[in-house]
């Protein structure tokens, strides 16, 4: 499969391989390409085992919570809700793995174990599946940004903008806007909107069908109005808003990080369509990021974005198996949690320099 094809790539097969090159790097790619694709697969009592530890210490954390709160201990609340959101996490990673089909072998088990899961995530299964695949279709690709992504523009396109426009693509781009105020507010309150379309400094963007959007995000809306509705009444709304909305918030926050680093580091790949290739995206463009094994727990895996990116198929409990497995993967860079804190400050993309920058380097 040529790298021009590989956006097409069928559902069971998402990643590419490469052209036959004599390069010893092309090489490489290939015999990483052929290693991950050994590791494709679930297993189903390794999947409903994790499923069913992940659920179990989650609702303990919460019913923690609750008692801590109904006791006015307000510390413990606090202390508590940051592992309940590391746990929300690690199910948000089941969650994404049953959009990638990857979870379990049966599609109608993705299916409903990736809606049910969103029922704690407040994020609708069908419209970010849908989204979050295009984003691994076109992840790199300067020609094909759009849905599932972090807005990113080039330097030319920034400097082409009218005042306005600029002003709104800083404040998207801002650490305070981006990662820590927008997370909470994105998850409780924007996915309640059936929308998918450009913010008005985007030009180049690939949008999504509004009917099939439209039933995914109102079918989780009233679920959830059900859902948390009867929780209220068991337990007070009072203690249900205040209890959810720290831990969604909390794990918003760890969640959009993760997903913002993944892409956005000084290094990254990026290119234009004609020039763009599948696992060069995936190798060079998507992070490994190197985390204690704690927060990798907590996590996921999903630090070893490079191989999920490879290939989707891979479920998150095998993916460090599959690095650990592989010399050639070892040798690629990693970015690790020292080293990611300056990221933040990344906005723009210079063609010129190949590497993405701050606001800050632009000359006047």
């Amino acid at each position: 499969m040529s790298s021009q094809s590989a956006i097409s790539a069928p559902q069971d097969r998402q990643y590419s391989s490469v052209e036959e090159s004599p390069t010893n790097d092309d090489a490489m790619l290939k015999r990483i390409v052929d290693h991950c694709d050994r590791f494709r697969g679930s297993a189903l009592s390794r999947s409903l085992g994790q499923l069913t530890l992940n659920l179990f210490l989650y609702f303990a954390l919460l019913a923690a919570i609750f008692f801590a709160f109904k006791s006015g201990a307000w510390l413990a609340v606090v202390a508590l809700a940051l592992p309940a959101a590391g746990m929300l996490v690690r199910l948000f990673i089941i969650q994404h793995d049953c959009g990638h089909g990857s979870y379990f072998q049966s599609k109608q088990l993705n299916h409903a174990v990736g809606w049910g899961i969103s029922l704690l995530t407040f994020t609708p299964f069908g419209f970010w599946r849908d989204a979050h695949n295009r984003h691994h279709a076109s992840s790199g690709n300067l020609t094909r940004r759009g849905m599932g992504g972090v807005d990113t523009l080039t330097v030319s396109e920034f400097e082409a903008l009218s005042p306005v426009n600029k002003a709104l693509y800083k404040f998207y781009r801002h650490p305070m806007t981006l990662l820590i105020i927008g997370p909470p507010v994105y998850f409780i309150f924007l996915q309640r909107l059936p929308s998918a379309g450009p913010m008005p400094y985007s030009k180049v963007y690939l949008g999504m069908k509004g009917a099939r959007i439209w039933n995914s995000v109102m079918l989780l809306n009233a679920s959830l109005l059900a859902f948390y509705g009867l929780i209220g009444f068991a337990f007070g709304f009072a203690a249900m808003l205040i209890i959810f909305g720290l831990v969604v918030s909390l794990a918003g926050i760890i969640g959009t990080w993760l997903f913002f680093i993944q892409h956005q580091y000084e290094d990254a790949y990026w290119e234009p369509q004609h020039s763009w290739n599948y696992t060069k995206a995936a190798l060079y463009g998507s992070s490994h990021y190197d985390l204690p094994p704690l927060l990798q727990w907590f996590t996921g895996n999903i630090g070893l974005h490079h191989i999920h990116h490879l290939c989707s198929l891979i479920p998150n409990y095998k993916l460090q198996e599959c690095y650990d497995a592989s010399a050639d993967l070892q040798k690629l860079p990693r970015l690790s949690f020292a080293e990611s804190l300056g990221c933040a400050k990344l906005a723009l993309w210079d063609e010129s320099q190949k590497r993405l920058v701050s606001f800050a380097s632009l000359k006047g």
